[in-house]
């Protein structure tokens, strides 16, 4: 089984026919299936890039949202019309939705979008802000005091269901590919051929899943588990573990690309 893997495409910035050589250039691969670690579109267009896809590719896509999907508009309402173009559309798989899927009798997938929560690097005195506290309606409305909380509660979220996924696909496979947006420990948040600085690391980074991530990998030490996520627009590999190896994909506005296809089995 083939597994095309892609992440930040950003289709907002990609003018239509530029976006179908690229879906040309997916199908190409001879994936079975495809796999997108977020940042798709924004609010308003994410579900149709998803939809266009889809038939486009017309093959299972499996996905994770990133912080761009939810830009001017909210989390209710992304999660809303994502569910039920879901429901309308089985090819298309929202993973904070599902349970384990067996790719192969050995491979195993789960995922969720995960978020930043400011847990590593200097949130206090970080001078970074994110336009996410300005086109995401949820941060928009809310004080500024209250957006620590709010990230740690998202990130939270997400950690409560890779605990949750991550031990049920170890328990019957050998390896488990785990999708994410945000990288989830400071090694890996690659940007310009380095880990982000504490600046950045409060918002390229989420401690809540990689703690996660390395419980369930303790406790199953003889499987192996690889992280795939994006969100920091560089590309590079990190292995907190033995058994754990995390993959952060590269991207660049306009010019969206394959970053790897797995061979599963």
């Amino acid at each position: 089984m083939r597994l095309a893997w892609l992440t930040d495409l950003h289709v907002n910035f990609v003018k239509p026919p530029a976006f179908r050589a690229f879906l040309e250039k997916v199908a190409a691969t001879g994936a079975d299936a495809v796999l997108v670690t977020g940042d798709i579109g924004e609010g308003p267009s994410t579900p149709g890039y998803l939809n266009c896809m889809a038939e486009k590719l017309a093959r299972p896509l499996y996905f994770v949202l990133g912080n761009h999907d939810f830009y001017r508009s909210s989390f209710a309402q992304v999660a809303a019309s994502v569910k039920a173009l879901a429901a309308k559309e089985p090819r298309l798989i929202w993973l904070n939705e599902a349970p384990p899927v067996e790719l192969a009798p050995c491979t195993a997938l789960v995922g969720h979008d995960t978020w930043a929560d400011g847990r590593l690097g200097d949130l206090a005195n970080s001078p970074v802000l994110l336009n996410d506290f300005f086109l995401i309606e949820d941060f928009k409305n809310a004080p500024p005091d209250r957006h620590p909380e709010m990230l740690r509660g998202l990130a939270d979220a997400g950690a409560a269901h890779l605990r949750a996924v991550l031990p049920a696909a170890l328990a019957s496979h050998a390896r488990v590919i785990c999708a994410v947006h945000v990288p989830p420990f400071a090694e890996a948040t690659w940007h310009e051929g380095r880990p982000s600085n504490k600046d950045w690391l409060p918002f390229f980074s989420s401690k809540a899943s990689g703690d996660a991530i390395l419980e369930a990998a303790r406790q199953f030490p003889e499987k192996k588990i690889t992280v795939l996520c994006g969100h920091t627009h560089g590309s590079g590999e990190y292995a907190p573990l033995p058994n754990v190896t995390v993959l952060t994909g590269g991207a660049e506005y306009g010019t969206p690309a394959v970053q790897r296809v797995f061979e599963v089995d």
